[in-house]
């Protein structure tokens, strides 16, 4: 019997570990989060991308936790606000970090 409650709890100690190891981080996102940002970010591009009014295809999409960041470039400041109000209306998004630049 004590060989049996010996391997069940290593089992269970490698189990707790490996869950452990999924855990995210201030600068990691674990796996589940990872495919969130990845989902977000897809999905922002495509809003972007069908959005009439933004003629700029200069725009770089980034997601980390849900934070989305734009950058890149567009032609007028008019075009930023648009992404980030586009951005920001995608399901998800808690928060948009601007770093375009008019170019």
């Amino acid at each position: 019997m004590t060989t049996t409650k010996r391997i069940a709890t290593l089992l269970i100690s490698a189990l707790l570990f490996a869950v452990a190891g999924c855990a995210s981080t201030s600068k990691s996102e674990g796996a589940g989060e990872y495919v969130d940002d990845t989902v977000i970010t897809s999905k922002v591009k495509a809003e972007i991308f069908n959005e009439p009014a933004l003629k700029s295809r200069e725009i770089n999409v980034e997601t980390f936790k849900g934070v989305t960041q734009l950058s890149g470039f567009v032609s007028s400041q008019a075009d930023v606000n648009k992404a980030v109000e586009v951005a920001s209306r995608v399901r998800g998004v808690k928060s948009v970090r601007n770093d375009m630049k008019v170019k």
